[in-house]
């Protein structure tokens, strides 16, 4: 049996490797996608999901709108696809979970498959705390008029809430009533009961859909990624149809190229386009293990990138179109209250400024006459509370993250009529994006572990339940009501620098290691044709020298700025920056520890095993009938690398 290129070169017995669980007593039958379809929707679902929605448009709005957009497409064929084909190929050739993988690649790097698996945890805890918070405003959409379109009165019911009324029904709903936040991480403020109620929901529903494995997740998946497309037409085809959504998509495709100076956006794009697709993760790998060898895994690699990418556009135009609304309502109702103002203070001798607006002007008209006033005047209705009442202002409220979905979108649907049918559309469609890309995190958790440790195979359901109840334990870390604070800080922390981490090892590891080119001779084994060489170029120097940059571009961001969460202040009826405390500081700093952590550590401990292992005797070459030795590739069904036996695969039944 021939070993990895790293094993020749160190000389080392893995021996005892071959003996332990990794090795199975028999070939083992692996599970097959019961069609090609279910397979590309599996990879979709993963890749497309709540970030598409809220971090995409964010991200597009404040950094030159149509130039970030052509930026990010060509990050997207620099880094993105790139990487995407490796783990695609990279699978598929050695049918094995992320951790078996890069053990055959070299025993020495096997660190990389569980530092996936640990990000993918972490992911997973407080991912589906979003998926809960999905679910807690799903059942509350079934309510005429919905509970966050004006604000509760007090106990007298003489007033409404003071809270409310500084800040909006929605923000006082999202922050008083579905997190009942605390007003800082140091508070804990006890369990939010109706959203551990929802969050055992979101795990006993993950629990479902994978209780077979890819068998009966991939049914799921037909609907999980496909009801999104058809909630965000819907939404275009009603969004286009109301006041100022032109508006909002000319603001939001206006073009500023002055942005591609600036290294920030420059890394945001990069980041975003890492995240979109899911690198690092491990699910790709497993997802595409479970295909067949003859698969054309490089078109599976485009067509997805690009699903990803028109998923973002459209996500960006409906999200866009729906504020572009909102924005122009809220900006006309703040032109109709001004004038009065204005005339109210003309009529006291306080403004004598001649002539006013007419009443019934737009907020176009208003806001010509307000810029065409002199400096002086500008200031003093400044000091009165009277500004230029701007579509681009309203829009720039509230756009960022969860903001973006809970307090701004959720606001524009109760101006829409019939407000609780697109509520419940709406959310009904995050719950299932979520779940989709949900899937794919537990399938990147389950499927190297199973792959690896025999008596998991024979406890598939079991190994699958549990993962789902420590899930769920620990999990109630986010629903206390500062748990919204920890759920920003795994998010920020917890993946970020891990994963750029993890793919930069996978990029070395293919590239350096295994080697570029014998990898690409893989594929045209198992593929029977060879794919583009520029792959190879990328592999060794662009793609690889791009992740390395960004992640010392994240390094350095982080060493910079001391790391805050954004907080609520009841007494303010505000959000606010403040600064994590000592202790909350430790803690994301050993989230990205632990997370990064098993790559030299195994790394160390595979060099020990071989230094103390006994020398191997030299194997002599094959005789064969040429004349020349074969070498054998992963590619090849009857590869044995690193101690794994041949993995058969299952019949596939296309329906």
């Amino acid at each position: 049996m021939e070993k990895s290129k790293a094993d020749l070169e160190s000389g080392a017995n893995h021996q005892g490797e071959e003996n332990g669980e990794l090795l199975l007593d028999e070939p083992m039958v692996r599970p097959a996608w019961g069609s090609k379809a279910q397979y590309i929707l599996a990879q979709v679902g993963f890749s497309v999901g709540l970030g598409n929605v809220w971090r995409f448009p964010y991200l597009c709005h404040q950094n030159g709108g149509g130039a970030f957009l052509l930026l990010y497409l060509l990050l997207l064929f620099v880094i993105g696809i790139p990487l995407f084909f490796l783990e695609l190929a990279a699978g598929q050739i050695i049918r094995q979970g992320s951790i078996g993988v890069w053990k055959h690649i070299s025993p020495r790097l096997v660190g990389i498959g569980f530092a996936s698996c640990i990000v993918c945890s972490f992911v997973a805890l407080y991912y589906n705390v979003i998926i809960a918070w999905s679910i807690y405003y799903l059942g509350n959409s079934f309510q005429l008029p919905l509970p966050w379109e004006s604000c509760p009165e007090v106990s007298n019911h003489t007033e409404e809430e003071m809270e409310c009324t500084r800040s909006s029904p929605t923000a006082f709903f999202w922050y008083r009533n579905a997190l009942n936040v605390t007003g800082s991480i140091e508070e804990s403020g006890g369990f939010n009961l109706a959203l551990a109620g929802c969050l055992f929901a979101a795990w006993a529903l993950v629990a479902l859909a994978m209780i077979k494995g890819i068998k009966s997740s991939g049914k799921v998946l037909y609907f999980s990624s496909l009801f999104p497309y058809v909630v965000l037409f819907c939404f275009l085809v009603r969004a286009l149809l109301l006041d100022g959504a032109m508006d909002g998509i000319r603001i939001m495709f206006t073009p500023k190229l002055s942005v591609w100076g600036d290294m920030q956006v420059w890394r945001q794009a990069a980041t975003q386009v890492f995240f979109a697709l899911g690198l690092g993760f491990g699910t790709i790998i497993a997802y595409s293990s479970y295909n067949s060898r003859d698969n054309n895994c490089h078109i599976d690699g485009l067509l997805v990138a690009m699903v990803n990418f028109f998923t973002s556009v459209l996500a960006t135009l409906v999200v866009f179109a729906v504020l572009g609304f909102r924005a122009n309502i809220i900006a006309q109702a703040c032109v109709e209250s001004n004038i009065d103002r204005l005339f109210h203070l003309q009529l006291n001798g306080s403004f004598p400024h001649d002539p006013l607006p007419a009443r019934n002007v737009s907020n176009t008209q208003y806001g010509i006459w307000y810029q065409g006033l002199p400096n002086e005047t500008t200031t003093q209705l400044l000091d009165l509370g009277i500004g230029d009442c701007r579509i681009e202002d309203e829009m720039n409220k509230d756009v960022e993250g969860t903001g973006l979905a809970f307090i701004a979108f959720t606001e524009a649907m109760t101006l829409f009529p019939m407000a609780p049918f697109w509520s419940v559309l709406f959310f009904f469609m995050l719950l299932n994006l979520g779940l989709s890309t949900m899937l794919g995190n537990m399938q990147g958790i389950i499927t190297p572990l199973m792959d690896n440790f025999q008596s998991l195979h024979r406890r598939r359901a079991l190994f699958t339940v549990l993962c789902c109840v420590v899930g769920f334990l620990f999990g109630l870390l986010f629903v206390q009501r500062s748990g919204s604070y920890f759920v920003a800080m795994f998010d920020d922390y917890s993946a970020t620098l891990p994963l750029l981490i993890v793919v930069a090892c996978e990029a070395f590891a293919v590239a350096w290691v295994y080697g570029a080119d014998r990898f690409l001779d893989d594929i045209e084994a198992m593929l029977g044709w060879r794919p583009w060489c520029i792959y190879s170029y990328m592999w060794r120097f662009i793609s690889l020298a791009s992740m390395l940059c960004l992640l010392l571009a994240s390094l350095v961001r982080m060493c910079l700025s001391r790391p805050t969460y954004q907080a609520w202040n009841k007494e303010e009826a505000d959000k606010q920056q403040l600064e994590y405390p000592p202790w909350a500081l430790g803690l994301l700093v050993s989230l990205m520890v632990v997370a990064a952590l098993p790559i030299p550590i195994m790394f160390v401990r595979q060099l020990l095993l071989e230094r103390l292992a006994p020398a191997v005797p030299p194997v002599p070459p094959k005789e064969e009938d040429d004349g020349e030795e074969e070498k054998e590739s992963p590619a090849d069904p009857d590869y044995q690398s690193n101690g794994y036996l041949p993995v058969r695969t299952e019949e596939r039944q296309d329906f």
